[in-house]
């Protein structure tokens, strides 16, 4: 039975139609005749509403929010250069400089603009640049450096040149390269080799062509992973013998620096920052707390509430995903090989377990381990259909992809770093940066916890290239405490922080200095 329309109803649909027009997206809604809901029929009228024009824009629309999400790392790559290998271009920047191989020296406008973003929330950074500038504490320095090549390694990077230094850099990771900051650093005359998509030849290519110069011989290294010093160390030991230090920032890399030291085959300082207090529960920890979800949403899209999730490591990075993960809702596992950090794990609710016992059931598996054949073929075979797996460590052998290289498995390409892995029984497995850095190749960092870290390099190199002959030895040091509270300090004001000093009674009374070091070496933050 049909309910008659009050009083005034044509009157109304006349005046909610001229509304409306004022609107093309709500015209044709408004003046189509109303009908009961019919899903068949209205799927197939659905099908022939637009014209071959909307059927274009809203797959355009579809396509481009799904590519573009991923990472602003490519925001501004032109696919029409994809085909073209940067080592077979011939570019020069605006002051007639070669001196350097990147995807498109076009795209230096739009990095420039990057990294004046970033400097906003990095003003620590600039504060140190601003302050030390004036005295040129790293004149005379020659740093070839390898890390990621982002707005916030940029700022980085400037600072050591206005502080001095002459750089010349390539990229840890052959994802993480923001293509645009790389051609803006190049316009600015840093001789930078790096671009997004590198293969693995490309990569050593990159390190080569930063280490052998004509003319130019680098007199400090700052790495990222180990890789750079490992190269001049085989490649060129002459040159390595004259370095007169190495600053490093991963726990992969600090590992390689240990070996070496105890192998004696280190013959220059080199200075542990991945162990400062600045580095490790600051951009470790907070860090990858925020910027794990950023990775896993642009890539995969997931939603994590009720998910089961299984964090390999409980170090600072593995805290910072698990607690991430536990506040959206997931059930988050966790494997640990120390007893310390399992017991960590337990006290703050997560219920550790070997991989074995869940691999079968989890959603999710995310390795931060620093360690090598964490997820093994034998795990990636029991795994249960759409399984997502990735990688916060800094190197990519914590996932056995090799393995996975074989006739028998399919991989298909679903969006920039999105591979599907595919069994023979059609079982698929989401894979992501190919078990690289996901944060990094996948996504962005959040820059001001970044500034942190800069700014501990920076230190650490001024400290090694300037300290007086004797001071450090052919040994791996860590970061000086009084380093460390200098770089918090710079960050304070960020926060309308205000410290509480201490009165000379109390300084006795505690056997400190007013102005620090306040805490010993051996305290755990």
């Amino acid at each position: 039975m049909s309910v008659p329309e009050p009083a005034g109803g044509e009157e109304k649909q006349a005046k909610e139609v001229e509304d409306a027009e004022k609107y093309s997206f709500m015209a044709t809604v408004t003046k189509a005749p109303k009908k009961q809901i019919q899903f068949a029929d209205d799927m197939q009228e659905f099908t022939k509403f637009p014209t071959k024009t909307g059927r274009r824009s809203l797959s355009r629309s579809i396509s481009q929010s799904s590519t573009d999400s991923y990472s602003s790392a490519a925001s501004y790559t032109d696919s029409s250069d994809d085909e073209v290998s940067p080592r077979e271009k011939q570019q020069t920047n605006s002051k007639g400089s070669s001196n350097f191989c990147v995807k498109n020296i076009k795209q230096a406008e739009f990095g420039r603009r990057e990294i004046e973003i970033a400097e906003q929330d990095m003003s620590a950074l600039i504060s140190l640049r601003k302050r030390a500038q004036g005295e040129k504490p790293l004149a005379g320095a020659k740093i070839v450096g390898c890390t990621h090549i982002t707005a916030q390694t940029a700022v980085l990077i400037e600072t050591l040149c206005a502080l001095g230094a002459q750089c010349r850099w390539s990229a840890c990771n052959i994802y993480s390269t923001q293509n645009e900051v790389a051609a803006a650093l190049a316009e600015a005359g840093v001789a930078v080799f790096a671009w997004k998509g590198e293969s693995e030849d490309d990569f050593w290519w990159c390190i080569d062509r930063c280490v052998n110069v004509d003319g130019w011989q680098a007199n400090m290294i700052l790495d990222d992973g180990g890789d750079l010093t490992h190269w001049v160390y085989k490649k060129y030991p002459s040159v390595f013998k004259k370095i007169r230090g190495i600053v490093e920032e991963s726990v992969t890399g600090v590992h390689r620096l240990y070996q070496l030291s105890k192998a004696g085959k280190l013959c220059v300082p080199a200075m542990n920052v991945n162990d400062s207090v600045t580095k490790q529960k600051f951009d470790n920890l907070y860090c990858c707390r925020e910027s794990i979800l950023d990775g896993l949403k642009r890539t995969t899209d997931v939603m994590f509430g009720g998910k089961q999730v299984v964090v390999c490591g409980y170090g600072e990075v593995g805290k910072g995903c698990c607690a991430a993960l536990k506040a959206l809702g997931a059930i988050v596992y966790v494997t640990e090989i120390d007893p310390i950090c399992a017991l960590q794990a337990c006290m703050d609710g997560f219920r550790v377990v070997k991989l074995s016992e869940v691999i079968r059931q989890v959603d999710v598996v995310i390795t931060c381990t620093g360690n090598k054949n964490v997820v093994t073929r034998e795990h990636l075979d029991r795994m249960k259909n759409s399984c997502i797996v990735c990688n916060m460590g800094h190197s990519n052998t914590e996932i056995d992809v090799t393995s996975l290289r074989t006739p028998e498995l399919t991989w298909e390409r679903v969006r920039s770093q999105v591979d599907h892995v595919i069994w023979p029984d059609g079982k698929r497995v989401v894979l992501l940066a190919e078990g690289r850095l996901l944060n990094l190749s996948c996504s962005t960092v959040p820059t001001f916890v970044l500034s942190i870290t800069a700014t501990t390099q920076a230190l650490a190199l001024i400290e090694l290239y300037n300290a007086p002959e004797g001071r450090y030895k052919q040994d791996v040091y860590l970061l000086p405490k009084k380093m460390d509270e200098y770089v918090a300090s710079l960050h304070l004001p960020s926060f309308d922080a205000h410290l509480t000093e201490l009165t000379d009674d109390q300084a006795k009374y505690l056997g400190l200095n007013k102005n620090g070091p306040f805490k010993p070496n051996y305290y755990r933050y």
